[in-house]
C-alpha cells in the first residue's frame, strides 16, 4: 500500500482559513460507509441522524498555547518550539525549529527570563526534550508567552483563541484541537441529550502522532508518535453496557477513534485506564470499538485520511471527497464535516 494512493488534488481556496461565525452552521456530508450513498446537510441537523440507540464519545482535551519563540542564551539566535507532550513535571517533548541549533545543554530564554528551557535530550525528526525553568504557575506563564499552534496551512490570524477549542474542552495538554468537535455548540449538545442520546468524554492529547505527515513510500513503514490518552472507569462501564445492548458507538473525531480502538485492542473491552498510544489505523484494519464516525475532511496522504478510509473503503471516501470539492465544502481544521454511518 503506497502513500501516494491517498493523494488527491485540492484547490487552495477550499482550505478553510477561519472558523464560521456559528460553529454548527458548517456543511455536513452524510455518507453511508457501506454503500457510499451521500446526503448534503447542515451540521446542526446531525441530530436528525441520531437516536437513543446511539452513544456519542467526544475528546475533551484542551489546547494549550503551545508555540513559543525564544532566544538562545549563547548566540541570541531565534528558536521556535512547539510543546508536544508533558513527560513528567517540568519535562516536555517539543518540536524545534531550527533543530540543528539546539543540542544537549542549550538554554532558550522566553519572555526575558520569565521562562527558560534547557535541552536534556536530542531525538530524531527535530524533536528535543526540555526541562522548563520558571517561577509561578507554568500554564499561566504559557498563557502570557505562548500562541495557539495553528496548522501551517492556516495563514490568517485567529481573532478569538476560543474558536480553536471545543466548547467542552476541559483537560489541559493538547498541541492541536480535535477539530471534529469544533462543530458542536452547547445548545446542540443539550438537544442531543434531550433526545435520550448519551454523551461521554475521553481524553487524548493531540501531539505529533496525529498531524505528522507520512514521509515514507510504503504506508506500513510509517511510525506514529506516541500520544497520551485516558478513559474514566465510569465511562468504560457505560460504553461496555452500550456495546452489550447493541447500541452504536459514534466517535467524534479521529483522536476519539484512536483512543477507543487502542483500549478495545488492548483489553478486548472498554476499561478505565490511561497510557500512551501510537496506534496507526489504515485500510486492512478491523474496527473493534466504533460504529460511526464524525470527522472533518483531511489532508492528502495523511494518517487521518487513511484512518477514515479504513472505516469505510478508499473508493467510497475518495468519491465523497470528490463530491465535497464539487460542492465547495471547506477543508481541514476549520472546515466542514462528514458523518460516516450505516443509517439511511
Amino acid at each position: 500500500m503506497k502513500t501516494d494512493d491517498f493523494n488527491y488534488e485540492l484547490p487552495e481556496y477550499l482550505i478553510a482559513q477561519h472558523p464560521l461565525k456559528n460553529r454548527d452552521s458548517s456543511k455536513l456530508m452524510i455518507v453511508n460507509r457501506n454503500t457510499g450513498e451521500i446526503k448534503h446537510e447542515i451540521f446542526h441537523n446531525i441530530i436528525d441522524y441520531l437516536d437513543e440507540n446511539d452513544v456519542l464519545v467526544l475528546n475533551n482535551t484542551k489546547v494549550i498555547p503551545a508555540r513559543l519563540i525564544g532566544i538562545k542564551e549563547d548566540t541570541k539566535a531565534h528558536i521556535e518550539i512547539l510543546l508536544l507532550r508533558n513527560i513528567e513535571k517540568d519535562n516536555w517533548e517539543c518540536l524545534v525549529k531550527p533543530a540543528k541549533r539546539v543540542k544537549i545543554g542549550t538554554i532558550i530564554d522566553f519572555g526575558e527570563g520569565l521562562l527558560k528551557a534547557k535541552c536534556i535530550s536530542v531525538k530524531e525528526e527535530g524533536i528535543r526534550q526540555f526541562t522548563f525553568i520558571y517561577e509561578g504557575i507554568f500554564y499561566e506563564i504559557l498563557d502570557k508567552l505562548g500562541t495557539m499552534p495553528l496548522p501551517p496551512y492556516i495563514k490568517e490570524k485567529l481573532k478569538n483563541n476560543d474558536r480553536y477549542q471545543t466548547v467542552y474542552a476541559k483537560i489541559i495538554g493538547s498541541a492541536a484541537a480535535p477539530t471534529a468537535g469544533l462543530h458542536f455548540t452547547k445548545e446542540l449538545l443539550d438537544k442531543i441529550e434531550k433526545k435520550n442520546i448519551k454523551i461521554y468524554y475521553i481524553t487524548l492529547h493531540v501531539g505529533l502522532g496525529t498531524f505528522r505527515p507520512v514521509n515514507v513510500e510504503d504506508v506500513t513503514k510509517h511510525k506514529m508518535h506516541s500520544e497520551y490518552y485516558s478513559m474514566d472507569e465510569n465511562v468504560a462501564k457505560e460504553l461496555n453496557k452500550a456495546k452489550k445492548e447493541g447500541k452504536n458507538i459514534i466517535a467524534v473525531g479521529t483522536t476519539t477513534t484512536r483512543t477507543l480502538e487502542t483500549i478495545m485492542t488492548k483489553y478486548n473491552e472498554f476499561k478505565g485506564c490511561s497510557g500512551n498510544t501510537d496506534i496507526f489505523i489504515y485500510p486492512g484494519y478491523k474496527y473493534k470499538a466504533i460504529d460511526g464516525l464524525i470527522t472533518n475532511f483531511h489532508l492528502p496522504k495523511s494518517t487521518l485520511i487513511m484512518l477514515v478510509s479504513a472505516f469505510s473503503s478508499k473508493e467510497i471516501i475518495f468519491n465523497a471527497y470528490n463530491e465535497a470539492i464539487k460542492n465547495n465544502y471547506r477543508f481541514f481544521s476549520f472546515g466542514d464535516a462528514m458523518f460516516l454511518t450505516t443509517k439511511k
